[in-house]
């Protein structure tokens, strides 16, 4: 699309830098920064739920256009807050309660049933913030483990699967959402994302029209990942909301007319949405950093990972690996979902993640 895009970044020489126009080194909530960066901008956006919200509220009482809005960060930072939210505009969420002491804790897990999921509100991503109590002995462990933050228990939802979709909204009011994918989680954090979700189709259509919905309240502008659950009797809930682009949204790139990215550009610049197709079923599964290693790496068995049909390959350029640390992800489309999943896997185990002192 030719523009020109400046990004604020606290790491200098981040992924982003590399393809974009300029860098402004600085942390997400500083606001001098976001100032600099604003008056540089005709339009401003953000990746990351990290991003300073008072500060972004400033610049859009000045006209400075913002999407999302930063109302809508606002409200998605703070878990309570998003659900509470949600809860009053009558979308669907599990049953949850701010927890205000460890002897409350104890009144909620029998209130609620155990397993519950004993989550902070704030700075919490890839499962960091999540604790589930398993059992009564499970309760100090876990409140000690959050001393000090606000945190809420969440009623636990014996889902039948993950579900997630991204919905795009403009500030002209038009809504489109990528076909309903399936996820799939290990501890916490997105391993797999199918596309399509084999689900029926009355439940892909109540995940749409939720979306869409959540999309209306929110007066979201932007593209958003959408994770919900479904249960054994069909029914959906929202599970969380992210206001910008999604790992369960990089197989569009392969396996869309239109990639997320393109249309949240679209989207935040206010231009016509393009309605997404899936043009084949598609399989991404995320790269993460091996654990007992943080530092600098290399990737190995790209030979390997080449030949296999329909994959592709992308490294982020995240210079030091760390635990669980997203570094990049594969896609692999095929014929059936069975075929794309066979090949996922099989550009997955070809590569691995070593220190780069002992790559050749």
């Amino acid at each position: 699309m030719s523009f020109k895009v400046i990004v604020l970044d606290p790491t200098e020489g981040c992924p982003a830098s590399k393809i974009a126009d300029e860098q402004i080194v600085a942390d997400f909530k500083d606001e001098a920064a976001i100032m600099r960066l604003a008056e540089k901008c005709d339009v401003l956006t953000y990746e990351i739920e990290l991003a300073n919200s008072s500060a972004l509220k400033q610049l859009e009482e000045k006209s400075y256009p913002v999407r999302p809005a930063p109302e809508t960060l606002r409200i998605i930072q703070n878990k309570h807050r998003q659900k509470s939210f949600l809860k009053e505009h009558r979308i669907a969420v599990p049953d949850f309660e701010l927890v205000k002491s460890e002897e409350h804790l104890h009144e909620l897990c029998r209130k609620f049933g155990l397993p519950a999921v004993l989550k902070a509100t704030e700075d919490s991503y890839d499962g960091r913030g999540n604790f589930v109590i398993k059992s009564g002995d499970d309760v100090h462990r876990a409140y000690e483990y959050f001393k000090g933050r606000q945190v809420m228990l969440e009623k636990f939802v014996p889902f039948t699967k993950e579900v997630s979709i991204m919905v795009a909204r403009n500030p002209s009011g038009q809504i489109e959402s990528f076909p309903v994918v399936e996820n799939i989680h290990k501890n916490s954090i997105l391993d797999t994302t199918i596309a399509p979700a084999q689900i029926s189709r009355k439940v892909e259509q109540k995940a749409i029209r939720l979306a869409k919905r959540t999309m209306e309240v929110l007066h979201g502008a932007g593209i958003f990942g959408i994770e919900m659950f479904v249960t054994k009797k069909g029914d959906v809930l929202v599970n969380e909301i992210a206001p910008r682009v999604h790992n369960s949204g990089h197989y569009t790139n392969e396996a869309c007319s239109v990639s997320q990215f393109e249309q949240h550009l679209r989207a935040v610049l206010d231009l016509p949405l393009a309605k997404p197709e899936l043009l084949s079923p598609a399989v991404m599964i995320n790269i993460l950093g091996p654990e007992g290693f943080d530092g600098v790496y290399a990737v190995t068995g790209l030979d390997a990972m080449m030949k296999v049909p329909g994959a592709e390959l992308y490294i982020y350029g995240k210079k030091v690996s760390k635990p669980c640390r997203k570094l990049g992800h594969i896609t692999a489309t095929g014929r059936t979902v069975k075929e794309a999943l066979a090949r996922a896997k099989k550009a997955r185990n070809a590569i691995t993640l070593v220190p780069a002192t002992e790559a050749r």
